[in-house]
């Protein structure tokens, strides 16, 4: 539809006219081969919700000018926003990266985790709330969209899960329809939905290891983060963890992603993601940009102070 409406209008924009979408999903190089100005075709990825979210990221295609990019940023930080520069690619930076931590929270559903116990231990870690909540307030049925996308782009790294398919088509979507993996009652959460999760083929497994869900959630995260960087998509470690505090709110008093790494020390990331990889698959290989950190002894930030955490998860 946005192509569609990109050829539409190529009477009526412009040259001087820049045309900024909203997308979570949609490639803006794509869209900018309908375009009578491809360098005039940028991305304003906005996150819900917009009123309290206070993160965009701009997203550029290999022909969007430097002027578009720069006036929609100005335009962002005019706004309040904190914006974030992306090349275009599956899921951009924040989706990407969240879309690899939904995956795996789905893969453990399905190897019999309990979902409040899961949440539990991520909120513990310091996130606001743990991968099955979150899918509630993003919306299932949004983060279903996004899936083909990202799954056509990363490959094995993610899967779908029928079960998140089977919520969308009885409506529960989550928050928004009062009712996902938890129930809500004037948007407040009244707790988990254990009778309908059963209906979807939700059941625990008392062999399921919960020692690993942390590490499995956030370093998966840090893995596919360093995978970004190598590719180019942002430019250094601060705009994964600028993404990732103000787009998902990632545990802040960490520093960020990359910073969390920083602290548990790159060689220690890279010798636990091998153990999972062994236990769990090949999407637990350490990146190729985290293995040559760890060889020279470098870091993502290489000026800023080491404080070892208080509580470590391996």
């Amino acid at each position: 539809i946005n192509a569609e409406y990109m050829g539409e209008d190529a009477g009526v924009l412009t040259e001087d006219v820049i045309f900024a979408t909203n997308t979570s999903a949609l490639s803006v190089e794509e869209l900018a081969k309908s375009a009578k100005y491809p360098q005039n075709i940028v991305g304003m990825h906005f996150f819900n919700p917009v009123s309290m979210m206070p993160l965009i990221e701009i997203i550029t295609g290999p022909q969007t000018s430097k002027i578009a990019k720069d006036t929609v940023y100005k335009l962002a930080t005019d706004m309040g926003k904190f914006p974030v520069a992306v090349k275009d690619g599956p899921g951009f930076l924040v989706n990407r990266v969240l879309g690899i931590y939904m995956s795996e929270a789905g893969r453990m559903l399905d190897e019999g985790g309990d979902p409040k116990k899961i949440d539990k231990l991520v909120i513990d870690f310091g996130m606001p709330m743990g991968p099955y909540r979150l899918l509630d307030e993003v919306g299932i049925d949004v983060a279903a969209h996004v899936g083909p996308t990202l799954r056509e782009g990363l490959g094995e790294r993610f899967v779908g899960n029928p079960k998140l398919e089977k919520m969308v088509a009885d409506e529960h979507r989550g928050k928004k329809d009062g009712k996902g993996f938890y129930t809500y009652e004037k948007e407040k959460e009244k707790g988990i939905d254990n009778e309908y999760l059963k209906k979807v083929g939700v059941s625990t497994n008392s062999s399921f290891n919960y020692d690993d869900v942390v590490d499995r959630c956030v370093l998966s995260m840090a893995n596919e983060a360093a995978l970004i960087l190598e590719e180019n998509l942002v430019e250094r470690p601060e705009d994964v963890d600028l993404g990732m505090i103000f787009g998902t709110g990632f545990a802040p008093f960490r520093g960020g992603l990359l910073s969390h790494v920083d602290q548990c020390g790159i060689q220690q990331v890279v010798d636990r993601l091998k153990q999972l990889s062994g236990k769990y698959g090949d999407r637990f290989k350490p990146a190729p940009l985290l293995l040559k950190k760890a060889s020279k002894g470098e870091k993502f930030f290489g000026n800023r102070p080491v404080v070892q955490p208080k509580v470590k998860y391996f």
